[in-house]
């Protein structure tokens, strides 16, 4: 028995260090590191170079929900209230009306290509039918890509709350082929129920969860090492808590952690360091079990209608869905394109395609086949692609040179950074800017030597200092000690050729440019005009086109007011449309506003 004991443990730390390994390679090439971890998964299995068995649905699903649920608190907790505030409607749109359409469209080439009824089909479209959260986020996060801002906040948050849809839709049919329970008249009225039941208990109990969250860690006056801990398993309690009350419990952990995140808690940066560690222990165990859990000896008689089923899906189903989803939101076609590329599908849909196994449905294996399949051909293609294709949408917003290193000190009573910046040559503190008082830095490294701020009176380029702030400073921290971003040609296209003062008012603008404006617009300022051309709500790198000029969102403040507008003199080619059709709710929109007053 001690020998097994030390086999199992040997085998499950190895698969764990393993992948940590193999994340030197996925860097590398860059391939998707949850796919890398889903192939050591397979290569450790029965079928693979490991040899491994494992055949237990249920020990699987189980373990990949708790890592699912750990994922999504983490996921709302690093999600802020801004991104919610932009993102709640058109995300909600997509996490119902998307998943709904997404899954109805793929029962199509489902039924033809594998030859099942439409229940059946419908069951298959319903597992695929969600964007899986530990992928995006992981992708958007960790992949080295400045996303603009509006377009990520919206994948986030879809990611984070779509999964009750497609959880309650796949239970839902399978009952239905399991216990056939249900007569047509009543079919209707027991889905909206249900599914109301499971949104408010679970939104309900994740505000109330989260509350207590915080607290709980604010109170307990415990050793701060267990506070992650306490943290953690709170959130698990509240997951199971609320799924015995009939709930989604993974609905109600990712508002629990998007209001703990959002709240002033005791020893916050130990809490975000502890859950970077977990979070990763619980998207290697996820994966690699689901891995394990497969058999690639029986994939081959499935590969075509698979690629068939993936081919629908990433090319037409999710496309469409996502149209119809945000036409009644002012989106450009390229955001719409690009939120449709990020439908990455990953452990969601393996986990529910146990579940037709676990519950007895016929050729329930074929569900987790075909599934597994798809999301393999999803994470390859969408995952290994997302860089390029952001970039060739316009999405990318160029990276700004900020902090070398960023460290949340907790201090009582206090909250405060310990900032460094690495000098450069075109920064301004370099080219002789004093610095004001509160930015005087507290030790500097030059040559590999230290000295304390105060001892140096001039800042050379390569000198590395530190510095103390508050949080809502370091925008400011950017421009004295990195490059100012209007002078790298990359940012001069994307930003526009120079700034625009935010409080000019549009008939200045007029008169100087030449502009045609709206006899209403001539009071508004520049900022109030492109806030209210964007519908209130601007990001980072959005931009109107007026008179053949473009103004565009430089930067914003902490109030997510313009604070920075630039100016480009002739129309850039960022967001002009890269794909012929559909229509985005943008252009409709365009076009029903110069309709209506002609």
């Amino acid at each position: 028995m001690i020998e097994s004991m030390y086999l199992t443990l040997l085998i499950l730390s190895g698969l764990v260090t393993v992948s940590i390994v193999s994340s030197l390679l996925s860097l590398r090439i860059g391939a998707p590191l949850l796919l890398v971890f889903l192939g050591i998964g397979l290569l450790a299995g029965e079928d693979g170079i490991g040899g491994i068995s494992f055949d237990d649905g249920k020990a699987a699903y189980v373990l990949g929900s708790i890592a699912l649920a750990v994922v999504l608190f983490d996921s709302g907790f690093h999600t802020s209230l801004r991104s919610v505030r932009w993102a709640a409607l058109p995300a909600l749109s997509l996490a119902t009306l998307g998943v709904v359409l997404t899954a109805a469209l793929v029962a199509v080439p489902a039924s033809y290509l594998l030859g099942l009824n439409w229940i059946e089909s419908l069951l298959l479209g319903s597992i695929l039918a969600s964007t899986d959260a530990a992928a995006v986020f992981f992708l958007l996060r960790v992949g080295g890509i400045q996303v603009r801002d509006r377009v990520r906040s919206i994948l986030e948050v879809e990611s984070g709350v779509n999964d009750p849809m497609a959880i309650f839709l796949t239970v839902l049919l399978i009952q239905m082929l399991v216990a056939q329970p249900f007569h047509t008249e009543d079919l209707g009225q027991y889905i909206a129920l249900h599914f109301l039941q499971e949104a408010l208990v679970g939104s309900g109990a994740g505000v109330v969860g989260g509350l207590a969250i915080v607290q709980i860690i604010n109170r307990l006056g415990v050793e701060r090492g267990l506070l992650p801990i306490a943290a953690l398993s709170l959130s698990l309690m509240l997951f199971a808590a609320t799924g015995l009350a009939g709930g989604s419990g993974y609905l109600a952990v990712y508002i629990a952690g998007l209001v703990a995140g959002n709240s002033r808690l005791v020893a916050p940066a130990t809490l975000r360091r502890f859950q970077d560690g977990v979070i990763w222990l619980a998207q290697i165990a996820m994966f690699v079990t689901l891995g394990l859990l497969a058999l690639p000896s029986e994939f081959p008689a499935l590969i075509l209608p698979s690629l068939g089923v993936a081919a629908v899906l990433i090319f037409v189903a999710r496309p469409l869905a996502v149209w119809v989803g945000l036409l009644p939101f002012r989106m450009t076609r390229n955001e719409t394109a690009f939120i449709s590329w990020v439908g990455l599908r990953g452990a969601v849909a393996i986990l529910l395609s146990i579940l037709p196994m676990v519950a007895g449905v016929e050729n329930g294996r074929m569900f987790f086949n075909v599934t597994f399949m798809v999301v393999l051909v999803s994470l390859a293609l969408q995952g290994w692609t997302i860089s390029p294709m952001a970039a060739w949408l316009g999405q990318v917003v160029p990276p700004r040179t900020g902090p070398v290193e960023r460290m949340e000190l907790e201090i009582p009573g206090a909250t405060h950074e310990l900032i460094a910046y690495r000098i450069v040559p075109t920064s301004l503190v370099a080219q002789g800017q004093k610095l004001p008082r509160w930015a005087a830095p507290s030790l500097v490294v030059r040559d590999g030597r230290s000295f304390l701020g105060m001892s140096i009176s001039v800042l050379k380029p390569g000198d590395i200092v530190w510095l103390f702030a508050r949080p809502e400073r370091v925008s400011s921290l950017d421009r004295l000690f990195a490059s100012p971003a209007h002078e790298a040609e990359t940012d001069r296209r994307f930003f526009g050729d120079f700034s625009l003062d935010p409080h000019a008012h549009m008939r200045d603008l007029a008169n100087v440019y030449e502009v045609p404006i709206l006899e209403e617009w001539q009071d508004l300022t520049a900022q109030e005009w492109l806030s209210q051309a964007l519908g209130g709500r601007p990001g980072v790198g959005d931009r109107v086109e007026i008179g053949g000029m473009e103004l565009i969102v430089r930067a914003l403040d902490e109030v997510d007011s313009i604070k920075e507008i630039g100016l480009a003199l002739e129309r850039t080619s960022v967001d002009r449309p890269k794909i012929p059709f559909p229509p985005s709710g943008q252009e409709i929109w365009n076009w029903l506003r110069r309709f209506t007053k002609r």
